[in-house]
């Protein structure tokens, strides 16, 4: 009876044609089909462009079964036959299902589903015969998509097969996406400049080069409006694809001039290098060094390298950061040599060029090649900050706390360029400047009147870029001057950094990476405000890494002060989690349990520390 039960179940998927009585035998009626392809309720009917579309019962059974997968399955049987059912409704239109809206997004739900041969049947119809069908179904915004999962399902692969029939499985799914590369590079250049067909390129070199991201369908993880890069998974490829990936770059390649002209493929090359540098090293080298060819024996006007026109370009220059990026030493400094020495500050101040200026920057830190850029930048860099262009700066920090014999150099210069240098009595005001990105005497609202008083002004205007530049700062091996200046804020000025989305960053950086006596200072400015601190989103995110770096007698400190506010902490949605981690009931009840455990915690703490170092 339970196997009937599902059987019933997984059939109830399989869709029940108009005409038909309840025994499935379909009633024929003379002039029915005719009359039905009149009115377009035939296997589609023509939509816009003249393209055909699903009819209306077939777009409600395909937002069915999209309702009956967000159920799951709780046996295997159960869904395979449900979807050798559904796959059954799909065939001899699946083109028609791919191109359509709701039959798109379930048959990207439901490819994960299928063993690879159904997968392989899917494809094999949409491509037609000999693929020649692929190009139509891959440009499309709602195919593109199907195609895409198709491809991923590969993913699986393994060379030892359980069974002949899963191998030959397998290899007619191989055989599908070595056609469908085959048709990629009869028509690259349609493909790469398509704005959904470059998206299938892009899908299809990860596929080859055996590493893949999360689906494009599914949300990123990352603050709202920041992109962040996918984890990629590696997963192992039959030994063809070796070789296709191999002829696909070759013949993007052949096509590199497309990638200075148009940022839909300038993304698709950019993919390549990054897959090749992951996969293929060697593969990747030749890639980059034919690229860099390309773009650097370009015309250009008389004495001017042709690369510094492609870097202002909105399309090339995203390719020339990935080249950057990913250049071994010798390329690197070629390109620092023969096309950016000289002109570095120029392209920092333009909008477009700044950017892989940037990326050199990050990529020469750890080559001696650094100390010139650095020197070249710094002169100019008060007109970089007038320009706004502070990726530059903060890019500069960073790199600099990587390559040491600079830093007291950009310290120096930051104080003059925000007017704090002299007299000396303006250092200590330097933190809530830099994390403003504002001069002396904006801030203080000041005419700079020398050996003035200054004018206690309440912390504010942290921006982001100021936060990301003194948390680079704060790697520096000289932060006295970063932990002077913070050690005259106000109490109150200290609870808005610790709240501040961008300031509490600072104040975690700072006060990590101080020694226990330099905290010890920073936390006494900080009594009275745990409270506070602890009932805040960002501020006890601050807290917890403050404790966590905290010795047993500062601990005790912080908790003395929380604990005559338990009720406060205990009800507020962010106190009670740093009620609960610092174990302040125990503090309460058991004070010498408390001080055991929280000293072999930090114990062990520093023992994972030491051996990480």
């Amino acid at each position: 009876m339970l196997e009937d039960r599902k059987r019933q179940n997984s059939e109830g998927m399989k869709r029940r044609h108009p005409g038909e009585d309840e025994g499935g035998e379909r009633k024929r009626r003379g002039g029915d089909e005719g009359e039905r392809k009149r009115r377009g309720e035939g296997e589609g009917r023509q939509g816009d462009r003249g393209r055909k579309r699903l009819d209306a019962l077939s777009v409600g059974y395909f937002r069915r079964v999209g309702e009956r997968l967000d159920e799951g399955f709780k046996e295997k049987e159960e869904r395979e036959m449900f979807v050798e059912n559904v796959l059954s409704e799909v065939k001899g239109k699946a083109a028609v299902v791919a191109m359509d809206m709701t039959g798109s997004i379930t048959l990207q739900r439901l490819l994960p589903l299928c063993s690879p041969g159904q997968v392989a049947e899917v494809l094999a119809e949409l491509g037609g015969p000999e693929g020649a069908e692929f190009k139509e179904v891959s440009c499309d915004r709602c195919g593109g998509h199907v195609v895409e999962s198709a491809a991923r399902r590969i993913s699986g692969w393994t060379e030892s097969s359980t069974t002949e029939e899963e191998k030959e499985s397998w290899d007619e799914l191989e055989a599908q996406l070595l056609t469908l590369s085959q048709v990629v590079r009869d028509n690259i250049a349609e493909f790469v400049k398509h704005v959904h067909g470059s998206h299938l390129v892009r899908t299809l070199l990860h596929v080859l080069a055996g590493c893949m991201g999360p689906p494009r369908t599914e949300p990123r993880p990352g603050p709202k409006g920041r992109t962040v890069a996918p984890q990629l998974t590696d997963f192992e490829i039959p030994s063809s694809f070796w070789y296709e990936m191999k002829s696909l770059t070759d013949t993007l390649l052949d096509n590199v001039k497309l990638s200075v002209t148009d940022a839909v493929a300038s993304a698709v090359f950019q993919t390549m290098l990054t897959v090749c540098h992951r996969k293929r090293p060697i593969l990747c080298k030749q890639l980059l060094k034919r690229a860099t060819e390309y773009l650097t024996t370009r015309s250009a006007a008389p004495g001017v390298s042709p690369l510094l026109v492609f870097l202002k370009d909105p399309a090339s220059s995203h390719l020339i950061e990935i080249i950057i990026q990913l250049s071994p030493k010798a390329l690197l400094r070629d390109l620092y040599k023969n096309h950016f020495k000289g002109q570095l500050v120029n392209l920092a101040l333009h909008a477009i060029a700044n950017f892989p200026v940037q990326r050199l920057t990050a990529a020469a830190a750890k080559y001696k090649m650094f100390l010139g850029l650095f020197d070249e930048l710094i002169e100019g860099i008060e007109a970089i900050l007038a320009a706004g262009h502070m990726g530059v700066i903060v890019q500069l920090a960073e790199s600099c706390a990587e390559c040491e014999e600079k830093q007291d150099d950009l310290i120096q210069c930051l104080l003059r360029a925000f007017h704090c240098a002299e007299p000396g009595t303006r250092h200590v005001s330097c933190l809530p400047l830099f994390m403003s990105l504002l001069t002396y005497e904006v801030y203080y609202h000041s005419d700079a009147a020398e050996g003035s008083t200054q004018t206690e002004v309440p912390l504010s205007s942290i921006c982001y870029h100021g936060s990301r530049l003194v948390q680079a700062l704060a790697k520096f091996k000289e932060r006295s001057l970063l932990l002077s200046s913070l050690r005259t804020l106000t109490p109150a000025d200290l609870l808005t950094l610790a709240s501040d989305p961008s300031g509490s960053h600072v104040l975690q950086a700072l006060i990590t990476t101080s020694s226990d006596k330099g905290r010890g200072k920073i936390l006494k400015r900080l009594e009275g405000q745990y409270v506070p601190m602890a009932c805040s989103r960002l501020g006890s995110r601050v807290l917890e890494a403050i404790w966590n770096g905290s010795t047993v007698s500062h601990r005790q400190s912080i908790a003395q002060e929380l604990v005559r506010s338990e009720n406060q902490l205990r009800s507020d949605q962010f106190a009670r989690h740093v009620w609960a981690k610092f174990a302040l009931y125990h503090f309460i009840h058991r004070r010498a349990n408390w001080q055991e455990i929280q000293s072999g915690e930090i114990k062990k703490r520093k023992l994972f520390s030491d051996i990480l170092a």
